[in-house]
């Protein structure tokens, strides 16, 4: 099992979307392969229940399909091309892949119910013997992150932010998160100081110049977020 630096956590961005379709199967092993302390990816609750790997709310730019996620059939959704061959992949299918290597990170994307049934399945990976440890569900909505909590407070989460609060991360404090994840283009060394006061990590997205990587560490971040995983294991 993939051990975490002491110091410093490498996630593999939509699991390593350098170097294979992004959300994919492919892209998850691609990124354990290349050293990767953790994967992200993307979920979203479509109407027939089943819980999918994909980013936007449309297909076509991550698929040969084209329209709404929602509007797709779970079987057409199947059948379509996520890129060099890959299927969209089901929370269950990514989990048994990755089979407790790496740390999980996964991100909620929508609104309309995905939070519990997130928490269904990790509960059951749980009972399957997967530590909580293992896992991190995040979001840019924080409510949806509230309602996972509720259902599943176990199960760490972080709070997903595009800018810097007022509040600094009082945010993340209220929701009893472990981690602050923040764009990279919004990192404040006041926010960094109040995170740390707090007790909560700090992982900065995504970022794929070493000079960049390099910057972040000297800054005193708990880890990154990047499309090449292998970039950030050079130090």
């Amino acid at each position: 099992m993939q051990k975490p630096t002491e110091d410093f956590l490498v996630i593999g961005h939509r699991g390593a979307r350098g170097h294979a379709p992004e959300n994919t199967l492919l892209a998850i092993e691609r990124g354990i392969a290349l050293g990767a302390h953790a994967v992200e990816f993307d979920v979203q609750l479509h109407p027939s229940g089943a819980l999918l790997l994909l980013h936007d709310l449309t297909l076509q730019r991550t698929t040969n399909g084209r329209g709404w996620l929602r509007d797709c059939c779970y079987e057409n959704l199947r059948a379509l091309d996520a890129g060099q061959g890959e299927k969209i992949p089901t929370l269950d299918e990514a989990l048994e892949l990755i089979a407790q290597r790496v740390i999980v990170n996964i991100e909620l994307k929508t609104s309309n119910g995905t939070a519990a049934a997130v928490a269904e399945v990790l509960r059951r990976f749980v009972s399957k013997g997967w530590p909580v440890e293992r896992f991190l569900v995040s979001s840019f909505d924080l409510p949806e992150l509230q309602k996972f909590k509720q259902l599943a407070p176990e199960i760490p989460v972080g709070a997903l932010l595009g800018g810097v609060p007022l509040d600094l991360a009082a945010c993340a404090s209220e929701l009893l998160a472990v981690s602050l994840n923040i764009s990279a283009e919004f990192l404040d060394v006041r926010l960094i100081a109040d995170a740390k006061a707090r007790g909560l990590k700090i992982y900065v997205y995504t970022v794929n110049e070493i000079a960049e990587i390099a910057a972040l560490r000297a800054l005193g971040v708990d880890g990154v977020f990047t499309d090449f995983p292998e970039r950030a294991l050079v130090f």
